[in-house]
């Protein structure tokens, strides 16, 4: 399991790579992997991805 500061470092590089389309990526990834059977990793992605959605702020669509 990923750390809160590797989260947040995830999820700082997919946006600066991706920009807001990096939350959607990210939980396409969390799909994958529950379609895969890997609950843990599911959940590490969509952490990431909430942490992108703090990290763009309440008032960016």
């Amino acid at each position: 399991m990923m750390s809160e500061v590797q989260v947040h470092t995830v999820a700082r590089q997919m946006l600066e790579q991706h920009g807001f389309a990096a939350i959607a990526k990210a939980a396409e990834q969390a799909q994958a992997c529950e379609g895969r059977g890997e609950a843990d990793e599911a959940r590490e992605w969509r952490h990431i991805a909430d942490a992108m959605k703090i990290i763009r702020g309440p008032h960016q669509s």
